[in-house]
Parts: structure tokens; sequence; C-alpha cells
């Protein structure tokens, strides 16, 4: 169900609002009764400097005291969401925005208001979604060192390695965007989270991203952020969107190493200075089995994104048009085939020893093996295929 269809918008009395506004200043306020005025005021001072003029939407997210009627005294109009989350407040403040470019900010005094025209002006200038950038002018005292130096950078490298955005500070909470490309982001997540999902979705549409730096500073009154269980939320958004680095990459690694640990210890070859064993054998034979294993669930997941959820990877489109179904089933064979034949060389062996004990431990882990990775092989095929049946045409 929308977070959107809940929403009840309440003009505030005895202001009004013009009827084509440039620019919608939305603000997510949960219990903020000690900012939310200063906050509301401050922003309708900066969009009535502009030509235009603006519109200020307070979504009240459940609050338990009076944010809701402060804001709307101040001259806010207020929306209710009772759904609470960061991500819910805002997706109720964007529905009910009427102005082609809306500007983002919290209700915490962290940030200058007074920085409303700049965003729009680069909104103008072309760009369809502009970050704020604090890192380089945080206050003493605004945000814990936890969070400047190891929550953040961390949080935003990973999101600048996995989405190649080139953002500075992907959760600043003071943003820009232009109304039109709502459809395009597809937003849907409900928590602190909403703030990655926006410059994933805005980088996999290849939109234009501008940021500038802007002043961060203390906020007023008790925060409501999470360090570790809101970290661990946007990292984990940021893992299961992209199957590449989840899946694929180590997939990939596990199985190249367990294959070459299962050649050259299967063929009597020395590494690291030293032959191997058969329980060596096994651990090889175990990275590769699981290390194929992984990659086709990053296949699966990447089909699943293409064809359900509407996501674009060039290296996947490309692979998916050059590879079918019969390519699968003839690899997935062709590994089964070799570990049959193995096993036949076993059971030749022993016939010819008179069916007596057997001694070839390390053909069987091979030939095992490569069975095991040839039925994962096929098998999947079908299941990308499966898939696939919701391909557009």
């Amino acid at each position: 169900m929308s977070t959107l269809a809940q929403t009840t918008p309440t003009a505030p009395s005895g202001s009004e609002y013009p009827p084509s506004p440039l620019v919608s200043v939305v603000i997510p306020c949960l219990n903020e009764e000690e900012n939310i005025e200063r906050c509301v005021r401050a922003a309708l001072e900066a969009v009535a400097s502009m030509e235009g003029g603006g519109e200020v939407i307070v979504v009240d997210n459940d609050s338990e005291d009076r944010s809701a009627e402060l804001a709307r005294t101040a001259g806010a109009m207020v929306i209710h969401e009772p759904r609470r989350g960061y991500g819910s407040a805002y997706l109720a403040g964007f529905a009910a925005a009427r102005a082609p470019y809306i500007v983002m900010a919290d209700a915490d005094l962290t940030y200058d208001f007074g920085e409303v025209p700049r965003f729009v002006e680069e909104l103008q200038k072309g760009a369809e979604l502009v970050m704020g950038d604090r890192m380089e002018n945080i206050h003493p005292g605004a945000m814990p060192w936890l969070h400047r130096y190891i929550g953040n950078p961390i949080l935003t490298g990973i999101l600048n390695v996995f989405f190649k955005t080139g953002v500075n500070d992907a959760h600043c909470g003071m943003r820009a965007l232009r109304a039109d490309i709502l459809p395009r982001l597809d937003l849907r997540t409900t928590g602190m989270e909403f703030a990655s999902e926006m410059v994933i979705r805005a980088s996999k549409e290849k939109l234009r991203i501008a940021e500038f730096p802007i002043e961060y500073h203390p906020r007023g009154g008790e925060s409501k952020l999470s360090s570790f269980s809101d970290g661990w939320r946007h990292l984990r958004f940021l893992l299961v969107h992209s199957p590449t680095h989840l899946f694929i990459l180590p997939g990939l690694v596990m199985a190249v190493l367990g294959a070459l640990g299962v050649g050259l210890i299967g063929g009597g070859l020395e590494l690291f200075g030293r032959t191997w064993g058969i329980h060596a054998l096994i651990g090889g034979a175990l990275l590769m089995i699981v290390g194929t294993q992984v990659v086709a669930l990053g296949l699966c997941a990447h089909a699943y994104g293409t064809y359900f959820m509407g996501e674009r990877d060039g290296w996947f489109d490309r692979a998916r048009s050059r590879f079918r179904l019969e390519h699968g089933l003839m690899l997935g064979g062709a590994f089964m085939l070799i570990g049959v034949a193995i096993g036949g060389v076993i059971l030749a062996n022993w016939v010819s020893k008179g069916f007596g004990s057997l001694a070839d431990e390390h053909l069987a882990v091979i030939s095992a093996s490569l069975l095991i990775v040839g039925i994962q092989v096929f098998f999947s095929s079908f299941l990308l295929s499966i898939l696939g049946l919701r391909r557009e045409r």
C-alpha cells in the first residue's frame, strides 16, 4: 500500500501560497516542537525572497507533541503521515508538493534554509538532483566522530564504488530535486535508507547530479538517529541493490581459486613449494562449488532486477542479448560429462583390480565436484530462462 494514500493536508490559517509556486520546501517532522517554528519561518523567509515564491510543507510523522500545531501556526502547510519513517514522511510530502522544484531539509536546525535559493539555482541550471556537502563545514559538536570519520565516509565510499555516483556526502539531509523525475526514481523505502535509495536510483537513471558545500550546525533537541541500526540498514540497502558486488565478484573469486586449487592439487603439482593431499583438494572443490552457486544466485538477482524491477545494468544486458538457455545447458552438460567420464575411469580401475578396495580418492573428489558444478549450471540456466519469460517484447 502506498504511503501517499494516507496523508491529510492542512493549510495554515490566515496564509496564502502562490497558485503555482516555484519551489516546495518539504520538512519531515517527528516530535520537533523545540525547533519546528524556527525552521518553518526560516524556510518561508527563504522562499519569499525568490521570484515565483514557494510553499513550505511540514510532514508530521505522527508526533506526540505540539509539532504539527506549531508548524501550522508558523505558516506551513501540514501533512499528517501516520506511518513513521524518514522515507514515509518524504513520500507523503512529495505527493503534496505542487512546485516543479523540491528542496528537502530536516526539522532539527542543522541546515541553513537560506541555502534554498542556491539549490533551486542549480536545478534551474540543468541539474536534476542537487546534494549538499557537509563534510568540510561541520560546526563543532554538530556530528559525532563516529559518523564523521567512519560511518559517513565508509557508506559514501561504498556507494560510489558500487554505483559510481561521484558524491562526497551521500547522506546529507539537505538536497533538492526536480518534481518531474520522481516517477523515474520510483522511490519506495520508508526508513533512513531512503537517502541512499534516492542517490542510487538517480545514478542508475543517469540523472544529472550536482553538489556544493553547505554548513552543518548542531541540532536542536534530541537526535532520533540510531548509529548502528541505521548504518546497517544503509549498508544492507547498498548490498542488496548491487548483485554484482554482493554475489558475482565474490562468487567468481571463490570459483576461480577453487578451480585452480582442484586443478593443481588434482594434477599432483606443487603449490607454495609443496604438494597437497586430499583435505586441501576437498577444500578447493568446496570453494569451486560454493563460488559457482553464488555466481548463479547473482545472475538470478540481476535477472529479477531487470525483468521485475526495471533495473538496468550494462554488462548484464549485453550478456543476456548474446547468451541463451542452450549455452548454459551445453556448459553444464559439458561439466557433467567430464565428471561422468572421470567416474568411468574410477569404475574401470576398480573393475580391473577385481572389485577390490577403491583408492582413487583424488579422482573421486574431482568427478563429484564437476558433476555438482554441471548440475548447478544446468538448472540455474533454466531458472534464468524462467525469469526471462517476463522480458519486455
